[in-house]
């Protein structure tokens, strides 16, 4: 038999491929021997992850769902990347999204309105509140130099206190006290606020897919062939230089975060629309961190967004699925999805060193 030659671009094609699956699968078995060791038992906790993430429509529409908030999150964390930032402050600009979201949707002028703008107007809501929320971060950055990844950082937790604030307090968004067991949580939007389904009732899908699928094609397009993302890639490379060229550089850092900043805006909105449909402390459960993994494993692909971003969408939902199901702690749930984004950042990692060498 004769052996099969690849050439140079298929080997690193194939190895691209063959260790982060390779890291993956270790991580797994490492995560399996933990559940062993704790005293669980490890078929129910596998059969309780695939039930939770494949095991019916509902679980597969809602795993997608979770991966389109990631993805915009991914997606806004790529593009401000682009332009050498890093936006951290997923989860704020998550937060500030839900509560511009919810406000609009309870408000009854807009849950009245006809032909989706019902929809809409509490989608743009979000956006422009997480674009807001992102361009301080920006014009700290310009105006006074602070770094972006404290002011982000420290933006989200003024944030995620801001939703405290709005679902305790009765003349914001917490619903009427009518007992002392009335939770702090905003009312229910109305049901015109709602993202319409793509699946039937028997699946949790909702338009918000199409939204996430558009923008990541726009994203593409703007990073590869228009004006912006040159600017923003030259601005990312040599600033000094891009200044010099005559690119406005600070404008383009703040419209850069502040895009950032609508990505996760628009994910806080979709969130709250799609699914969950009220206002509650801890809504955004750790959305915006996912998603800064999933945009730093992407390194700069769209594409690289979309898998990442489904990837821990169904890993979230075996997760959550093992938990109640196989009653896994939830502590070692968070162990072992921890162990798979080292692994798989550590693989990135390892073959960047392995290609450079060859």
């Amino acid at each position: 038999m004769t052996a099969i030659a690849l050439s140079l671009p298929d080997r690193r094609r194939l190895l691209g491929m063959a260790v982060p699956f390779i890291a993956v699968v270790g991580s797994m078995i490492v995560g399996l021997l933990l559940i062993a060791a704790s005293g669980k038992d490890v078929p129910d906790a596998i059969e309780a992850f695939m039930d939770g993430a494949f095991g019916s429509a509902f679980a597969i529409g809602a795993s997608i769902n979770r991966a389109v908030a990631l993805s915009l999150v991914g997606l806004g964390f790529i593009l401000a990347f682009r332009a050498n930032l890093t936006n951290v402050g997923g989860e704020g600009q998550i937060a500030v999204g839900g509560i511009a979201a919810t406000a609009l949707g309870l408000w009854a002028p807009v849950a009245d309105l006809p032909l989706g703008l019902a929809v809409i107007i509490p989608l743009l809501g979000g956006t422009l509140a997480g674009a807001f929320w992102g361009g301080i971060a920006g014009v700290m950055k310009v105006r006074f130099g602070t770094n972006e990844v404290i002011s982000t950082l420290l933006l989200g937790f003024v944030a995620l206190l801001i939703v405290y604030w709005c679902v305790q307090s009765t003349a914001l968004l917490r619903q009427p006290q009518t007992n002392s067991a009335t939770l702090p949580e905003s009312l229910p939007i109305a049901d015109s606020v709602k993202l319409p389904g793509l699946a039937g009732s028997e699946s949790p899908l909702h338009i918000g897919l199409v939204i996430c699928l558009l923008l990541a094609v726009a994203t593409a397009i703007v990073l590869q062939r228009s004006t912006f993302g040159l600017r923003l890639r030259a601005i990312g490379l040599n600033e000094l230089a891009a200044r010099r060229a005559g690119m406005p550089g600070g404008i383009l850092l703040v419209v850069a975060l502040a895009v950032a900043g609508a990505f996760g805006g628009l994910a806080g909105a979709i969130m709250l629309q799609g699914e969950q449909y009220y206002l509650k402390t801890g809504f955004s459960s750790g959305y915006g961190f996912d998603g800064l993994v999933v945009g730093l494993l992407s390194r700069g692909s769209t594409v690289g967004v979309l898998a990442g971003a489904l990837f821990f969408g169904f890993l979230r939902s075996g997760g959550i699925s093992m938990e109640i199901m196989a009653q896994v702690p939830a502590a070692l749930t968070l162990v072992i999805q921890g162990l798979i984004v080292i692994a798989v950042a550590g693989s990135v990692i390892l073959v960047e060193k392995l290609q450079g060498n060859r």
